[in-house]
């Protein structure tokens, strides 16, 4: 059925439509072989708008340059990176110990890799169909029948949704690490793996290829001796440009190379197996506080036995048995309550600047981190008890893909915030529902200001409001928000909310100008742009250098 091709063909060619030749693995190329080195920069981009021209505001001056004295997470491992391959064809052509297939949970022949079960037989199928099914992120063996490979291993990827990002992660690292350690216990040695992924289970191509390389790289970091090679597979032009740029990130192959990667590396790389991090659900214990008991400067004088009993129970000799965080637990709820009238009254009496130059209420005393977490409880318990549906349908704010570095994106379009027709409560109990699953770890936020300067905006207390009840979790994992065509008018009220509300996230904020400026930080297939941000776009720029399909909305150079 097979038969030996030219090197060339296999390194350099698609394979043919019936797959019909073997590819050996001394006709892949090695991830060491110094012709398919490439740059750590973006291929195939416009040099107006390189990285130097539109580096991150957020990122320090010497980040991009070099490793700023940071020790890599990924050192030069030669050994490691004698065993990575990567080849431009279809894995089942290559005469290698397994094949990987990425298949649904049922095994199905019609959702497993395209051309997988054509080139093995039908035998593939029927020994599929005896296994009962496999779950996601697990993976199965079966034989090869007429492929070249000994072995096919079966596994499922996750469907991909920006509300089960960290799940969707995890579970697709599971995919390649259930592979590679199926490999080593039926005693294989090599494998070749596709992307275990589809387009339609919706997962972005980019932030897929940073889980497998990452995850790869960990377990052959403990398991080397055991695996030979691991060739990755690519299908198509965006996939191997994907791989050609991410590999030396994970698997530099000089120094040079390393220490540009840890200024490229994504901030997340995962735990010791790839995994995504949740330090959320980590476990923390603390010692408790000692209490230190002063030495009496005088002997205690004598007590008549007849009050031994009275000075046992004494105050201060109670104390030194019970723990002082404890008992700050303990406060007179009348003393509480007195405290929290006075913090009130404090902030209603005297002149309100604020209020009076239509600013809003931005005064009263700040919320402690347990006052927070209960106001973002109770608006979390309200909001997931209604149907907000109508605040839904007016596409306020609504959920993107991820940015350049695999954080999920919050898109805001201003000109869709119609104060005159929205409740206000109502709104802010649907942006917290909206912002709960993202702001558990790293976010961005995208906001279209276009036209936007057009609707009344509110004051500068319901935003302290807002982003009060989102609490501390939010000002921590914000990453960005990306303010699209800002305005005079609306960098003055950013200024004072800077000012005013909160410095640490107002901080944040990256005023973009262009909508090719923007898809430098969020690419362009993760967002959804309602179609007159386009036409403001020309508007505002005047057309430099951009011309918009009106029918796909691409925006590309002008020649």
């Amino acid at each position: 059925m097979y038969r030996p091709v030219a090197t060339a063909a296999a390194t350099g060619g698609v394979p043919t439509v019936n797959g019909d030749y073997v590819v050996t693995l001394d006709q892949v190329p090695r991830w060491n072989d110094a012709e398919i080195r490439s740059s750590l920069e973006y291929e195939n981009e416009d040099p107006s708008f390189s990285k130097s021209f539109l580096s991150d505001p957020l990122t320090s001056p010497g980040e991009e340059s070099g490793s700023n004295g940071l020790a890599s997470r990924f050192p030069v491992d030669h050994e490691i990176n004698s065993k990575i391959y990567l080849w431009r064809g279809q894995p089942w052509n290559l005469e290698v110990d397994a094949v990987v297939n990425s298949t649904n949970e049922n095994m199905d022949e019609v959702h497993s890799s395209q051309g997988l079960h054509a080139a093995a037989g039908p035998g593939l199928a029927e020994e599929c169909a005896t296994l009962g099914g496999c779950r996601t992120g697990m993976a199965k063996v079966t034989n090869a029948y007429d492929l070249p490979a000994r072995r096919v291993i079966h596994t499922v990827g996750p469907k991909y949704a920006v509300k089960y990002h960290t799940a969707a992660e995890n579970a697709l690292s599971h995919c390649y690490r259930s592979c590679l350690e199926l490999l080593i216990e039926n005693g294989l040695r090599s494998i070749a793996m596709g992307c275990i992924y589809t387009e339609a289970k919706n997962y972005p191509r980019e932030p897929a290829a940073h889980v497998a390389i990452r995850t790869v790289r960990r377990l052959l970091e403990k398991q080397k001796d055991k695996i030979t090679a691991v060739v990755f597979c690519t299908s198509t032009s965006p996939d191997t440009e994907i791989y050609k740029r991410l590999l030396p990130l994970y698997f530099p192959r000089d120094k040079h190379e390393e220490a540009v990667a840890i200024s490229k590396l994504p901030a997340d790389v995962g735990d010791e197996n790839g995994e995504t991090i949740i330090h959320e659900r980590k476990i923390r214990i603390k010692p408790l506080p000692k209490k230190v008991i002063p030495k009496p400067s005088q002997p205690p004088a004598e007590v008549p036995a007849s009050d031994v009993g009275l000075v046992q129970r004494n105050s201060s000799y109670l104390d030194t048995y019970l723990d002082p965080a404890f008992m700050s637990l303990m406060k007179d709820p009348d003393q509480r309550r007195q405290e929290q009238w006075e913090k009130t009254a404090q902030a209603r009496g005297g002149w309100n600047c604020a209020k009076m130059l239509g600013f809003g209420d931005i005064g009263g005393p700040p919320l402690s981190a347990a006052e927070e977490y209960s106001l973002h409880s109770r608006y979390l318990a309200k909001a997931n008890s209604l149907n907000l549906s109508e605040i839904a349908e007016m596409k306020i704010l609504y959920r993107g893909g991820v940015d350049s570095e695999g954080r999920p994106v919050m898109v805001v379009v201003g000109a869709h915030f119609l104060l005159r027709c929205l409740e206000l409560e109502r709104f802010i109990l649907y942006v917290v529902k909206e912002f709960e699953p993202l702001i558990q770890k790293p976010y961005t936020i995208v906001y279209f200001h276009s036209a936007a300067s057009l609707q009344v905006q509110p004051d500068l207390g319901w935003m302290r409001r807002l982003q009060q009840i989102l609490g501390r979790k939010h000002q921590r994992n914000l990453h960005a928000i990306y303010v699209l065509h800002p305005t005079f008018h609306l960098k003055t009220a950013i200024f004072a909310l800077q000012m005013f509300v909160d410095k640490v996230v107002w901080k944040k904020v990256v005023y973009v100008d262009r909508l090719l400026q923007l898809f430098k930080y969020v690419p362009r297939e993760q967002l959804t742009i309602p179609d007159f941000v386009f036409q403001h776009d020309i508007e505002v720029n005047g057309g430099k250098g951009l011309i918009v399909d009106p029918r796909t909305k691409y925006v590309y150079h002008r020649p």
